[in-house]
């Protein structure tokens, strides 16, 4: 359990991406199996215990730690683990109580793994009873499974296939056919085995992706373009009888998405953008506000999957059954997706349509006129390309529409998590109703947690202090006079905010101490942009 916290520990107070990988690979180099399965599960997002829920973490510590000082104390440091694990009493009798070595994390995982809801708080307890600080911090974030130890599955991935000599695209092509705690990939690592099959399995391929565009020079005699929708790109698997969507980052969304997975029934590998039909006659999809209703849902009523219709637009073919398609150029890999898309559910399934232009110029003029059509901007792809993993300079551009921005005025703070537990770093920003002049009042329109430098930060972190006139638990509310310039990709209008709208990608593009605040945007500026 020690060297898992220390990992945790390390990774927390580490910026410099290259050492977290160097920190993970030299932990999963080093610690015996099944720990270090058992780690990257955690670290992948891919470790369930669901006997253990945070609800239950917080109670345990109000039964053993006066609740008024745990909730202080959450506010303070940020983080539940964190807090518990430094106020956890020592059991009676004991000075302290010390992780000796005895438990080991596979061990801790496997037991609460198999308790029932009823008996699972109590072990856990009785755990935390024989570890230390360090030890307790480990096993809550294992339980849990929120490590916010500033790293993605595919960072962790990426740090396994450094330290042991793999090229990744393999990892990820084999994960999804395997579980923890992983020792055939190990097994494969360290040489003692080949690279494990997943034949019959539907498993992940890693996605072409794009290069931002900042050079129009280029020929479209040798690029081809197509519109870059607005919704979220997918992978269509299926396999072995079995259909799965897969996220950008890998991650398995068919729960999600039940409609979509049992309309595609054939074995093959397709990339498209999953969106929510908007006008049902005309074809047209709605804005990303509606397919985020259903995102992240386990369980997906008949009633939610009526009024949110999703359907994919399809990009292009990876596999045909058991034939690799991503050496062939993109033109191949086009007419072959052009004369498969007929065997598809037409309600589920249109194809993206290619752009017709004589310039880049003409181009350009189109891309300024689609804020209104659901669209993110352009795509542009190199008709002789394969499809390879990552970006590849030259192969594929993105020429994303202009940001919009607004002048909004900061309403709320709240610290962050992790590595930002110490400062105020997630602010909600509002616009007027009106006049500031005349009773209008301030709305909340958006929240941004990026977009500032670590200075900026810390200037933020010290007008929220310092300007504070309001606490709600761990929201601090300030006095409404700092206007922050917010940049969004788009805005849509929304029941759910009493604005009456939601933000798409708000960030924090600039600290606008050179404006007065009853000069920020009303309300009505920000509904005339919705869709």
């Amino acid at each position: 359990m020690r060297a898992f916290s220390q990992l945790l520990d390390d990774l927390v107070y580490t910026r410099s991406r290259n050492s977290k990988l160097k920190l993970i690979g030299d932990y999963l180099k080093q610690a015996p199996d099944p720990d270090r399965g058992v780690a990257l599960a955690a670290l992948t997002g891919t470790l369930d215990i669901p006997a253990v829920k945070p609800a239950q973490v917080r109670q345990l510590a109000e039964d053993r730690i006066d609740p008024v000082l745990l909730s202080m104390s959450r506010d303070y440091v940020g983080d539940m683990a964190e807090t518990v694990s430094l106020l956890w009493p020592s059991p009676e009798g004991e000075t302290c109580a010390l992780d000796d070595g005895s438990i080991r994390i596979s061990d801790a995982v496997d037991r609460l793994r198999l308790a029932s809801k009823a008996d699972a708080p109590a072990m856990l307890a009785q755990m935390l009873d024989r570890l230390d600080v360090s030890g307790r911090f480990a096993l809550l974030k294992l339980a849990t499974g929120a490590l916010r130890v500033g790293i993605s599955a595919r960072l962790a991935k990426q740090a396994l296939a450094d330290a042991f000599g793999l090229e990744v695209e393999q990892v990820e092509e084999v994960w999804h056919g395997l579980k923890p705690p992983y020792r055939e990939l190990f097994d494969w690592g360290e040489g003692r085995a080949p690279q494990p099959t997943a034949l019959d399995v539907p498993v992940f391929r890693p996605f072409m992706l794009a290069h931002p565009l900042d050079d129009t020079r280029l020929s479209l005699d040798d690029y081809a373009a197509e519109w870059k929708w607005d919704g979220i790109r997918i992978q269509l698997v299926h396999a072995g009888g079995q259909t799965r969507l897969y996220s950008r980052a890998g991650d398995d969304i068919s729960p999600s998405f039940p409609d979509v997975a049992s309309a595609f029934a054939f074995p093959a590998v397709l990339d498209g953008e999953l969106l929510v039909r908007g006008d049902v006659q005309g074809g047209g999809a709605a804005s990303f506000n509606a397919l985020q209703q259903r995102l992240g849902r386990k369980n997906v009523s008949a009633k939610m999957q009526g009024q949110y219709p999703a359907f994919v637009r399809l990009y292009d073919f990876l596999f045909d059954g058991e034939e690799d398609l991503r050496s062939l150029a993109w033109i191949d890999r086009r007419a072959r997706l052009e004369a498969v898309v007929d065997r598809l559910d037409p309600d589920r399934f249109d194809l993206s349509q290619l752009i017709e232009a004589d310039s880049f110029q003409a181009l350009a003029e189109m891309r300024l006129g689609v804020r209104d059509d659901g669209v993110e901007g352009l795509m542009l792809k190199r008709r002789d390309s394969p499809y390879v993993a990552g970006r590849k300079a030259g192969l594929w551009y993105k020429w994303k529409r202009d940001p919009l921005t607004a002048d909004c005025v900061l309403m709320y703070a709240q610290r962050g998590s992790g590595k930002r537990s110490s400062y105020y770093s997630d602010y909600t920003f509002g616009c007027w109703t009106g006049d500031p002049g005349h009773g209008a009042e301030l709305l909340p329109v958006g929240k941004a947690y990026f977009g500032f430098t670590d200075e900026e930060l810390k200037w933020l972190d010290r007008f929220v202090r310092n300007h504070t006139v309001n606490r709600f638990g761990p929201v601090r509310e300030v006095d409404k006079s700092l206007v922050l310039e917010v940049a969004f990709d788009s805005i849509h209008r929304s029941t759910r905010h009493k604005s009456g709208l939601a933000m798409r990608f708000p960030r924090i593009s600039r600290i606008r101490t050179d404006k007065p605040a009853h000069e920020a945007d009303r309300i009505a500026a920000l509904m005339a942009l919705a869709t």
